[in-house]
């Protein structure tokens, strides 16, 4: 049973830091890439960064480029999002995802909210 499974949001400052965390189980996490989305309340689910298997070759959407950072352990069945110098706009349900085939899994999310 494939789950995916975010932690690490919370509520801080413009400015600040988090890092998100996204526990993979039930597949072969080593062999698939990664991916991270968000989703603020009314609009669709973006994406926000994608990591290869191997942990090279990370892409971003423009608005994270040189804030955020996407990496993963392969031993812990982990990947990472590293965000910094957080904005206001960056406020979003955070989700982590992995496309097994033709399967589409997602986590259940965490929220991160950015304000003074």
């Amino acid at each position: 049973q494939v789950q995916l499974v975010e932690s690490g949001g919370g509520l801080v400052q413009p400015g600040g830091s988090l890092r998100l965390s996204c526990a993979a189980s039930g597949f072969t996490f080593r062999t698939n890439p990664m991916t991270w989305h968000r989703q603020a309340p009314g609009k669709e689910r973006e994406f926000v960064a994608r990591i290869t298997s191997a942990g090279d070759s990370p892409s971003y959407t423009d608005s994270v480029k040189g804030r955020f950072t996407i990496s993963r352990d392969n031993v812990k069945n982990t990947v990472y999002l590293q965000m910094n110098s957080l904005k206001p706009e960056d406020k979003d349900v955070y989700y982590c995802r992995a496309v097994l085939g033709f399967n589409d899994y997602w986590g259940q999310g965490t929220q991160v909210t950015v304000s003074s």
